[in-house]
């Protein structure tokens, strides 16, 4: 399903396309049948378009049929596109991956000559270049070479070298010429024509010298072929002075011709003689000479590289002017120049003008770069428009452009129609590659599509495709987010087993996936192996290990795990030592598994108050005060002075355990011993109030304000809240003057302050009265203390949509007629409560809303919709 935000994105470009699925006007039919002369299906105006999609949504039947008219078309042209099936079929069956053993070849052997074609030089340079990969070309130029009655000529050695020099297989290629003379074929082709050609085209041009000298000694020579074979290898790698005097020989033997001036002119333009080089050119052309297209392209080419656009966009015009020589070749490098250079708009602006001028018509591959680099930069209206130019042209598709149709689908907002057309790629021979693979993936998981983006991860291994480190990083994290964790193990393992190493933050995410789901072992284990490999988990990963081994009370295991984090470089919080230390007290032997723990700490590093503090912290929290007194004693006797943190965590700790006696008794003598401030005040009124002993809570309050000194926001809330539990509204409200009067407010619209008076109120009221049946009882109740506004509104709102929807819808209606305007956080509540309670459909319309207004869901919320 397409995501809410690409709904109205997606439509658009749908209504630009149809109007191109036929080129005649006069058809008006929206059905979606097939012309069998033409690979376009039926036809839609602009104003059948706007018509259609004027009421149209995503879930309507007019946008489905539209979209599957639309992926017809692209089907059926991309079938026009490849229209040879023999071709296809010869490498259906070279394409033995994983079968290279005797018997698979022998196989492929039988199956290519079942297939009845003629073996001649044309059509076996039309399978090489029509090749998928470099292995299956040399397997089956091999077996053309053993086929009785075929020998391979220089053209088809010619062919295969250059596969194996742009793929850059030199080893394999120097290999191939060394065994040359064993091969069956040998004395059928020019046999030093061959070796030179190839030990040129592999760069070993001192052999090729080599070679070629000892064919003229012995009185042989290279012909005009293989001479300018020879001559273009040595322009390539510089060696201009053997580029003279090959030069020479070629003029000696009248071989000159139109590849002669080309490379010619590569030459000079490879030495930076551009001069030299426009002078030669124009000498060519007033003399008469023969020219070809490739000579006029070297030299604009050079230009271009040299940041000269200026000079060779005149050259280009100027030799149009001429008319001497076809000028397609030339235009096609110029616009691949200015694209590469990012000059776009000159690039499109030259097109459309020698296009309507006259009559260009760029191959195949200069659209290419076009689609390719404006799919880069995001300009997909003109993508748009150069895709219906080339099928409006029935220009053939490539597989280049088979990919870029993919990619524009995505980011065009229409992954279902790039799915559905990866899907059938059987139908047409499309092979994605590695960036379509990219973007379907991450479209896919944007889209919520983990699932099917899972299943085109596979398909690409398969393929022999691996994501890059983004995208697997995208997929891992959907993975890992939904929950689907078995299908990440198994992704981890693929990974691993490619030699590809995904970032220790996707390990990371990937192990706290696993404790949130209660798989902490498998977490743990995946630990193991980075510590293995020297690899360190963020603190996040540590964090969820730590606390997932605390909830099935190991707290052994979390223990070394903290000490491990530290020694990594993670620094741990307070919160984290509490959790282990009190899985410890809840242990066998706790008083043995503590103090080891603190020895350990202690041995890592100089003992500082901030150890002990953690450790008094962490035993009052576990309702362990003897422990907490012992390391308080520990820590004086250790030469630490208590200082106030300390002491206000150890009257604490006597306080969670309900000691009172002993708080008492300890608050007393520190107040003998010093003057007692307002923080140790607070913690004994906020620690009192916690265990309900309300009236001891509020002497020391009284004692505190009688010493002219202001309590905390926190010790009026907490009073409060128990005052309200205990039903003594009156005394919780004159708390609540007593609290203006000393200038204690809530913090208006402070969302980080989870402990406000008014939050106080709300949870107190909304546990002792259910909200869903006094909603408006409280709304007053709020409002004789409080000013209502949105935030007020809004923690309603959060309680209401816990129990009942329908009386949150209300609060929300009345809020709005009150004259309160909803802000982000209102209509995320709305939407997320909905969807919480399994009512899909008016969650879905509350988020429509919230985006026209202008509002954008928070995270928790997004992974709903």
């Amino acid at each position: 399903m397409l995501s809410l935000q690409h709904g109205a994105k997606s439509r658009a470009f749908l209504s630009r396309l149809l109007i191109v699925v036929s080129p005649s006007p006069s058809s008006s039919s929206s059905s979606a049948y097939l012309d069998s002369n033409s690979y376009h299906v039926a036809s839609f105006s602009s104003t059948d378009c706007n018509a259609l999609f004027a009421a149209s949504t995503d879930s309507n039947p007019l946008f489905a049929a539209s979209t599957d008219l639309l992926v017809s078309s692209f089907k059926d042209w991309f079938k026009h596109g490849n229209k040879n099936e023999l071709l296809d079929r010869i490498f259906a069956i070279l394409d033995t991956r994983g079968n290279d053993d005797s018997a698979s070849r022998r196989a492929a052997d039988l199956a290519l000559s079942q297939l009845g074609f003629r073996l001649s030089e044309a059509f076996v340079l039309e399978v090489l270049r029509y090749g998928k990969d470099v292995l299956s070309c040399l397997k089956f130029f091999d077996w053309a070479g053993r086929q009785p009655g075929f020998y391979h000529t220089r053209a088809t050695f010619h062919a295969i070298f250059k596969i194996l020099s742009k793929a850059k297989l030199m080893s394999l290629m120097l290999e191939f010429l060394d065994n040359y003379m064993n091969h069956r074929y040998l004395h059928r082709a020019r046999f030093y024509d061959t070796l030179v050609m190839g030990y040129a085209v592999a760069g070993k041009l001192d052999v090729a010298l080599h070679l070629f000298g000892k064919m003229r000694f012995q009185g042989l020579d290279l012909d005009s072929f293989a001479y300018h074979v020879l001559l273009n290898a040595l322009v390539e790698e510089g060696y201009f002075d053997a580029v003279e005097v090959i030069l020479k020989q070629i003029k000696m033997r009248g071989l000159e011709n139109k590849i002669t001036h080309s490379i010619r002119v590569k030459g000079y333009c490879k030495q930076n003689l551009l001069d030299k080089a426009e002078a030669f050119l124009r000498r060519l052309v007033s003399e008469g000479g023969e020219l070809s297209g490739n000579v006029v392209s070297e030299l604009v080419d050079a230009l271009c590289k040299r940041n000269k656009f200026e000079k060779a966009g005149k050259l280009v015009e100027e030799f149009q002017e001429l008319g001497v020589v076809p000028m397609d070749h030339a235009y096609g490098v110029w616009i691949r120049d200015l694209v590469q250079a990012g000059r776009l708009n000159g690039a499109l602006e030259f097109l459309q003008s020698k296009k309507s001028s006259e009559g260009y018509v760029p191959e195949v591959f200069r659209y290419n770069v076009l689609i390719s680099r404006l799919l880069r930069e995001n300009r997909l209206d003109e993508v748009c428009d150069l895709l219906m130019e080339m099928k409006e042209g029935q220009i053939s598709p490539d597989k280049v452009t088979m990919n870029a149709v993919l990619c524009f689908f995505c980011k065009a907002g229409m992954v279902d129609v790039a799915l559905e057309l990866y899907d059938s790629r059987s139908e047409f021979g499309l092979s994605p590659n590695c960036m379509a693979y990219n973007y379907l993936i991450n479209t896919l998981c944007g889209d919520g599509s983990i699932d099917e983006a899972y299943r085109v991860l596979k398909n690409s291994i398969d393929q022999g495709y691996f994501p890059g480190k983004k995208t697997f990083s995208i997929l891992a994290d959907a993975l890992c987010r939904e929950g689907k964790l078995d299908k990440m193990k198994e992704l981890v393992i693929v990974a691993l087993e490619m030699n590809f190493r995904p970032s220790t933050s996707t390990y990371g995410k990937f192990i706290s996936a696993l404790c949130k789901a209660g798989r902490v072992e498998d977490g743990y284990l995946i630990q193991g192996e980075l510590n293995r490999v020297n690899k360190v988990i963020n603190k996040y990963a540590y964090f969820n290990l730590i606390h997932g081994f605390n909830k099935s009370n190991r707290g052994d295991i979390a223990a070394r795990l903290l000490i491990e984090m530290q020694e990594k470089g993670h620094t741990p919080n307070r919160a984290l030592f509490r959790a282990v230390i009190q899985c410890l007290c809840d242990m066998d032997d706790p008083e043995k598994q503590f103090f080891k723990f603190l020895e350990m700490q202690l041995s890592r590093h100089e003992p500082d108050c901030e150890i002990y503090t953690f450790f008094i912290d962490g035993a009052g929290h576990a309702k362990k005060p003897e422990l907490a007194r012992e390391v308080f004693e520990m820590m004086q006797r250790s030469g630490f002075e208590p200082h106030l943190s300390s002491n206000i965590l150890m009257l604490q700790s006597y306080l969670k355990s309900e000691r009172i006696s002993d708080a008492l008794n300890f608050f007393t003598d520190m107040r003998q011993r010093r003057k007692i401030g307002r923080k140790l005040y607070n913690a004994m009124i906020v620690g009192l109030s916690k265990v309900n002993r309300v009236d001891i809570a509020l002497d020391f309050l009284k004692e505190l304000r009688d010493n002219g000194v202001v309590p905390s926001t926190e010790c009026y809330e907490v009073l409060i809240k128990q005052l309200c539990s205990s039903k003594r509204y009156d005394t919780a409200i004159n708390l609540i003057n007593d609290m203006e009067k000393v200038g204690r407010h809530r913090c208006k619209d402070d969302k980080s302050s989870g402990t406000s008076l008014l939050g106080m109120l709300i949870g107190a009221f909304s546990g002792c009265v259910k909200v869903s049946q006094h909603i408006e009882s409280l709304e007053e109740v709020i409002e004789r203390c409080f000013p209502l506004d949105v935030y007020t509104y809004n923690m309603l709102l959060r309680r209401l949509s816990i129990w009942e929807m329908d009386l949150a819808c209300e609060l929300f209606y009345r809020m709005c007629q009150k004259g309160y305007e909803p802000n982000r956080w209102t209509y995320d509540i709305l939407v997320h409560g909905f969807f919480k309670c399994g009512r899909k459909a008016e969650a879905k319309r509350w988020a429509e809303e919230m985006f026209q207004k202008g509002f954008d869901p928070t995270e928790r919320t997004k992974r709903f919709i």
